[in-house]
């Protein structure tokens, strides 16, 4: 009997009906899946029903719990769609590859006049635009990602600087209530609301309340010395004299800049102030007892004058200033002599090497650098407060410890009397200057905070009249939200949405638990704060999670704002980094990108909208758009 005829058109008949077989039991086991998780929050949802949102990230979590690799293969080699772009829907994104198969391997099969696609994926992303516009306002004119920019304390009270921000692109202000006070919150606000009304652009204002922010305490001051640095070229010639400020005015007023430049302010006396005039002289004795002059250049204001000096020198607090004549060296006359006010020095060094130790202490104990008697052996550990009182309690001996955003990285040796010490295991060849006011991460240590602090609360007062967002920092668990619906509920604002910073490992454990328990009953996004993270996480894992934090959100259509570091080169320095552009490619898959604040945020805004409009064209979401290429 002769061969049959190898059939091709049979085994791929055969395959399309295997993979129809797989996906109609998938698609049950999912809808199983995601019934059982769902029951759990049904308090949560009026009436216990529950919206299209939370129904489709319970969707997706069940379909992630199952290994889709080899059906992903075999669905691209019988050229249809992948699962991998089902964030947005995805029972209907398996109606409509079922719905296909069907109609490929059933002769018979007589579809339903419903689309399978109906609610599919265009109906997720029109949810995820619906509320990302319902929480940043319309989107940008190219664009439909917002940019976000951290106010720095200058915007309370330079109205152009807030101006231009709106002007470049900015939709979104982020006030960060770890910093400044009430009084320069509401001048910033002040600002964008004029702006606003100027420009008639829309900008939402995001109030991130601090949270327990764990820091580094005071470093104990160095002699009350100002070095006056003159600016040199090759040859050693003066090109730039050093500049400060002499004032008379004691309050917390806006430093004076030159530049990017905040110059050094100096207090004087009164009646010193009333005989200055431009061109006046001061001479002085400086800390190396060599003859130094100030030159009066300027008044900057009522009570203050700009000096320079064209010779390096290091003024001491409180020493003697000799009013001088145009031709006159020193001074003729004893009422000629003034005494500067007083200024504390610059804060000690502490810098830590590899393997070196240092004390963590109580707040209240100033930081001080290592000593070593005369041979370089170790008489003292280097020290640093910590914000967190009774920290030691909570710690154990092995534990991690990772300081200023894990520039410094240690683990704990021994906890005595005096504080706990740690012995320092990451840190760059160089050294890490550690400073005051930095973040301190304890990622394996469990430390019984309340949701909010006493400060957190107060805050949230001025927020619920002035801010249009609230950022909870360090947010954990669902219970932590609770916490804060019911603050905002006894403030009467619960309409205000609440912006969930994702900082933490357990947080990203239960980032599905806190968003299918919120978006029931309160509008929602979520902030990636990559820093923390990265400590919590380690940068590799930082990779993996913050894409799979994008997919998380994505399927409940929950706006993200991809939070950290974009463009911080530009912003910082005005220098352009190749990776970072690249990051800032990534973040466009986010609804939100934010700035941090500095002296070219100007330049980075519109480096990030350049981008951002770039990629809008290429890719929405993960989804790539193919846009013809112009080779």
């Amino acid at each position: 009997m002769p061969n049959q005829p190898f059939n091709n058109h049979d085994i791929y008949d055969d395959t399309l009906k295997q993979l129809l077989l797989e996906l109609s039991d998938l698609r049950e086991d999912i809808a199983q899946h995601a019934h059982n998780r769902l029951q759990k929050y049904k308090a949560n949802y009026h009436d216990g029903a529950f919206n299209r949102s939370a129904a489709n990230l319970a969707h997706y979590l069940a379909l992630r719990q199952f290994d889709l690799r080899h059906l992903q293969d075999r669905l691209a080699q019988a050229g249809l769609s992948s699962l991998g772009r089902s964030e947005a829907s995805v029972l209907s994104t398996l109606n409509a590859v079922i719905d296909v198969l069907q109609r490929a391997t059933d002769k018979s099969y007589r579809p339903s006049d419903k689309n399978p696609s109906e609610y599919g994926f265009n109906r997720g992303l029109q949810l995820l635009d619906q509320h990302s516009i319902e929480l940043f306002g319309p989107f940008h004119e190219h664009s439909k990602v917002h940019v976000m920019v951290t106010l720095a304390t200058e915007t309370a009270w330079d109205y152009g600087l807030i101006l231009a921000l709106l002007e470049k692109g900015m939709t979104c202000a982020r006030i960060n209530c770890a910093h400044d006070d009430a009084t320069l919150w509401r001048r910033m606000i002040r600002n964008i609301r004029r702006a606003e009304t100027e420009t008639g652009k829309i900008c939402r204002i995001l109030m991130d309340l601090a949270g327990h922010k764990i820091r580094t305490g005071e470093i104990a001051s160095g002699p009350p010395v100002h070095h006056l640095k003159v600016k040199k070229d090759s040859c050693g010639k003066v090109i730039a004299a050093a500049q400060l400020v002499l004032t008379t005015d004691n309050t917390q007023e806006p430093p004076v800049t030159e530049g990017a430049t905040s110059l050094f302010r100096v207090p004087i006396p009164e009646t010193l102030h009333q005989r200055l005039s431009p061109g006046c002289r001061l001479g002085f004795i400086d800390a190396r007892l060599k003859q130094r002059y100030l030159q009066i250049e300027r008044a900057v204001s009522s009570t203050e004058w700009l000096a320079s000096c064209n010779q390096g020198g290091y003024l001491m607090s409180g020493c003697e200033l000799a009013l001088l004549g145009p031709e006159m060296d020193t001074a003729t006359d004893a009422a000629d002599i003034y005494p500067l006010g007083t200024f504390t020095g610059e804060a000690l060094e502490i810098r830590l090497f590899k393997n070196d130790m240092l004390l963590l202490t109580e707040n209240d104990v100033a930081g001080m650098p290592a000593e070593y008697d005369e041979n370089g052996i170790l008489i003292k550990p280097a020290q640093i407060g910590c914000t967190l009182s009774s920290f030691s309690a909570k710690l154990a001996i092995g534990q991690p410890v990772w300081i200023d955003d894990g520039k410094l990285g240690a683990v704990v040796e021994s906890i005595t009397e005096q504080g706990v010490l740690l012995r320092v295991n990451r840190a760059r060849s160089s050294g890490v200057c550690i400073q005051s006011d930095k973040g301190i991460n304890f990622p394996e240590t469990a430390l019984g905070l309340p949701p909010l602090s006493e400060k957190d609360l107060l805050d949230l007062d001025f927020a619920c009249t002035h801010a249009d967002l609230i950022g909870f920092s360090f947010v954990e668990t669902l219970a932590d939200m609770d916490y804060l619906m019911v603050e905002l509920a006894k403030r009467n604002a619960s309409e205000i949405p609440i912006i969930a910073k994702i900082e933490t490992n357990l947080a990203v454990k239960n980032l599905p638990d806190i968003i299918l328990g919120t978006i029931g009953r309160h509008s929602l996004g979520i902030m990636i704060a990559r820093g923390d993270l990265a400590v919590e996480l380690g940068s590799a894992r930082l990779a993996e999670i913050q894409e799979e934090l994008l997919w998380v959100c994505e399927a409940a259509h929950v706006p993200v704002i991809w939070a950290t570091q974009v463009l911080e080169s530009i912003a910082k320095k005005g220098v352009r980094s190749r990776p970072e552009f690249t990051d800032a490619a990534m973040a466009v898959r986010a609804e939100c990108v934010m700035l941090n604040k500095g002296p070219y945020i100007l330049d980075a805004i519109e480096a990030l909208v350049n981008v951002m409009i770039r990629m809008q064209e290429h890719q929405r979401k993960k989804f790539s758009r193919l846009r013809a290429l112009h080779w």
